[in-house]
């Protein structure tokens, strides 16, 4: 089980020091970098995760801006680890402009319940950033709640920007041999004794005889180098290939009376009867295309999977063109009416989604609609969730028609045309 106490024992720093792969790897590309955004769960994040990047790019004249998300705990303890915090970050950006802090104020382990009100806070401070920052924020991979949200909404929010992610609780409940852990994607930074005098600035967290960070824990902090996360890893052909290849219907799309019912939610969802040129990205086995196929004069699904592409065709037969492709590198040509991405936005990446959205809303016609619906829970392969994709689709400018939010799955229908229903069939 992972645990988020550090009274708790985990992976000693020993063992992950004595690993070849840690010393093996590539430093942190800043190559361009004229500005370093960091963002936090939590006021000591900052100084864990990244404070050897913090402390390195402010000696170098690069203008850091440090954004955390949550108070840290209430009553007197978050205006204590408010002070701790400035004090920190004025060691770490020493250099010249000096780093900015912003505080949102959110309350600590509350950022899911807060979700919404984080993501457009997080908009604005990401919205300021020049093109050419990197953007650092917890790892979604780091199991703690906090951390975990606060990095997905992040990167459903960088939109192609650099974007690194720093673990802090992978140290201690990970392990080298892990299939949790990242190697392939894993930079470094070298890091000096600035980091450890901002820490020292921690109290709070770090002092006492029943400190919460304790110091077997801080040794992972303490190690000369930094370690990010890089790497935008959408989920590819291979991946679902081998998917398809252990299981006929992998999500259960023809059994189960959660896809049945969400599908029919969706179809009754959409603003018009019936539409001309539609397209479908993501036809896994065909159930939703054949839905699809009854309303459209025109109805083109893709997916990356060949496996997929077979067995929707076999279900469908000539009622649609089912066509294997990849739209993060080359997406259907023309115009659509309607464009339906279901349950598939998460896989591609924050960087591979930005590309599919902008490619959408170039293909939609006047009047053009888009139908989104995602699962919200967070699943251990996929880049992003779901709630993060409808983060980046709150973006495109488009005109939100439906929004139907349970607690298993976001479903949004967007378009050019800012009428309703009845307004847009003359009823109004």
């Amino acid at each position: 089980m992972v645990r988020f106490d550090s009274s708790v024992a985990g992976t000693p720093a020993a063992t992950w020091r004595a690993d070849p792969r840690l010393a093996d790897r590539p430093p942190l590309d800043l190559h361009g970098v004229d500005e370093l955004l960091v963002v936090a769960a939590h006021p000591d994040d900052e100084t864990l995760g990244a404070g050897g990047l913090i402390a390195l790019c402010s000696g170098r004249g690069i203008r850091v801006t440090i954004v955390v998300v949550t108070d840290g705990g209430a009553g007197g303890i978050a205006a204590v680890r408010s002070r701790e915090l400035a004090e920190a970050a004025a060691i770490l950006g020493a250099g010249s402009p000096g780093a900015v802090v912003v505080e949102l104020g959110f309350a600590d382990g509350e950022t899911l319940e807060h979700r919404v009100e984080i993501t457009a806070a997080l908009r604005e401070q990401i919205s300021q950033a020049s093109r050419s920052a990197l953007i650092v924020a917890p790892w979604r991979g780091d199991g703690h709640r906090d951390h975990r949200v606060v990095g997905q909404i992040v990167a459903g929010l960088v939109a192609g920007r650099r974007f690194a992610e720093y673990p802090i609780w992978l140290w201690h409940w990970g392990h080298p041999e892990s299939e949790a852990m990242p190697w392939q994607n894993v930079e470094s930074v070298r890091v000096d004794a600035t980091k450890q005098s901002a820490l020292d600035r921690y109290r709070s967290q770090t002092a006492g005889d029943d400190p919460v960070l304790r110091p077997d824990f801080l040794e992972n902090f303490t190690g000369g180098t930094e370690f990010f996360v890089t790497g935008d890893r959408a989920l590819g052909a291979e991946y679902f290939d081998a998917t398809y290849e252990r299981h006929d219907d992998p999500w259960g799309l023809a059994t189960r009376w959660y896809e049945s019912r969400k599908r029919e939610i969706m179809l009754a969802s959409l603003p018009r009867e019936s539409y001309g040129r539609v397209l479908e990205i993501g036809s896994s086995i065909g159930v939703t295309t054949e839905a699809l196929a009854g309303r459209t004069s025109s109805l083109l699904s893709v997916d990356v999977s060949a496996a997929a592409v077979e067995r929707a065709r076999a279900r469908v037969g000539d009622r649609a063109t089912i066509e294997v492709q990849d739209v993060t590198t080359d997406f259907p040509e023309g115009e659509f009416d309607l464009v339906v991405l279901s349950e598939v936005g998460y896989y591609f990446g924050a960087a591979g989604l930005a590309a599919v959205l902008e490619s959408i809303v170039a293909a939609l016609g006047d009047g053009g609609t888009l139908v989104a619906c995602h699962w919200r829970h967070p699943v251990a392969d996929y880049p992003l969730d779901g709630d993060a994709v409808h983060a980046a689709i709150a973006g495109l400018g488009l005109h939100r028609i439906v929004r139907h939010e349970e607690e298993d799955f976001i479903l949004e229908v967007l378009s050019r045309d800012p009428r309703s229903v009845a307004r847009e069939s003359g009823l109004l």
